[in-house]
């Protein structure tokens, strides 16, 4: 019995020793982004930084690496997969390195407002979760990046102005190139990171973005035209390798997830309205906005890269259930 009685004071000192180890076990995780630094992107992410390691009494501790530091999305998301980095924050571009279907809501010209986005994204974020979580991703929040515009060097206004010049592409996006020399652009393939470069060596003149990273990497002071049209949306997410995720415990995974997705809110709210003001900004410093002429050839250049990407970017009934939902809310909300 006194034996008994000693083995169970031993077993009870063990767990009081051991109990304090695991509850100090902290969890890293290194995120990547392309956002500039400073940018709302970059300091929201900062943000969700610290109100995780608050939540978490600081056994949760999110490393930012801004500003294509680590590279761009896809050699992020192939840090991702050899443990250099355990998440990213990224548009599709980078999440089609995962999986492709997030990006069947950027296609040119598909979806051309933020209300259809949300009523799409609403039907389609459980389904677009649970492809990139077969792929060994937990999506924590999506956020929008904004409208993109074309902006060039030279006052383009129709596809065939644009035939011109030389597009930026973005590298490790073969069916993108496609998609842009269907819509009769000339695409360049170079890495995010070198884009200013290349626009001051003069090997591309085009750039396809939206007027918040225009101005926040300062290639619009080189790129000084924008046409006034919507070339399409441009969204992406924050990931997290789900092997490093649920190294997190439940409990507190549950907090993290409620943060980040009140910061993609936030994401969401400040990029709209921050995209309005880059856009004056820039035309207070000579951005010229170009009108943009022959509706009937932009229509049939969005045409053909739809006609590209769907079925070679991203799997055409995922295509097709984006666009039903975009009619379906068409249908309910038509145009005044």
């Amino acid at each position: 019995m006194r034996r008994a009685l000693l083995a169970l004071f031993a077993l009870a000192a063990i767990t009081l020793v051991a109990a304090p180890a695991h509850a100090q076990e902290v969890v890293k995780i290194k995120l990547g982004t392309v956002a500039p630094q400073g940018s709302t992107w970059h300091m929201l992410l900062q943000e969700m930084a610290t109100r995780w390691s608050e939540a978490s009494n600081g056994k949760v501790q999110l490393k930012i690496y801004a500003g294509g530091t680590q590279g761009g999305e896809g050699e992020m998301i192939r840090k991702i997969g050899v443990g250099q980095l355990h998440a990213a924050a990224v548009t599709t571009v980078g999440l089609k390195e995962i999986t492709p279907e997030p990006e069947a809501e950027d296609v040119p010209g598909l979806i051309t407002s933020y209300e259809e986005y949300e009523y799409v994204h609403a039907k389609m974020q459980a389904e677009l979760e649970a492809d990139l979580e077969k792929k060994g991703y937990v999506a924590i929040n999506w956020a929008e990046v904004g409208f993109v515009n074309i902006f060039s060097t030279e006052g383009y206004a129709t596809p065939a102005d644009f035939a011109k010049g030389k597009v930026f592409a973005w590298n490790g996006d073969p069916a993108s190139e496609e998609a842009w020399k269907a819509a009769g652009f000339n695409p360049v393939v170079l890495s995010s990171t070198d884009l200013i470069t290349s626009l001051q060596t003069k090997m591309i003149n085009i750039v396809a973005e939206p007027p918040l990273y225009a101005y926040t990497s300062g290639f619009y002071d080189r790129a000084h035209y924008m046409l006034d049209m919507k070339w399409g949306l441009l969204t992406g997410a924050t990931v997290v390798k789900k092997d490093v995720w649920e190294k997190i415990p439940a409990d507190i995974r549950a907090k993290l997830l409620a943060i980040a997705a009140e910061q993609g809110a936030k994401v969401n709210a400040d990029v709209r309205k921050q995209n309005e003001e880059a856009l004056a900004q820039m035309k207070a410093k000579g951005l010229v906005v170009v009108e943009p002429k022959d509706d009937a050839a932009w229509k049939a250049a969005m045409a053909k890269a739809q006609g590209v990407i769907r079925g070679k970017v991203v799997p055409a009934a995922i295509y097709d259930k984006v666009k039903a939902l975009r009619d379906e809310y068409r249908a309910q909300h038509p145009a005044k």
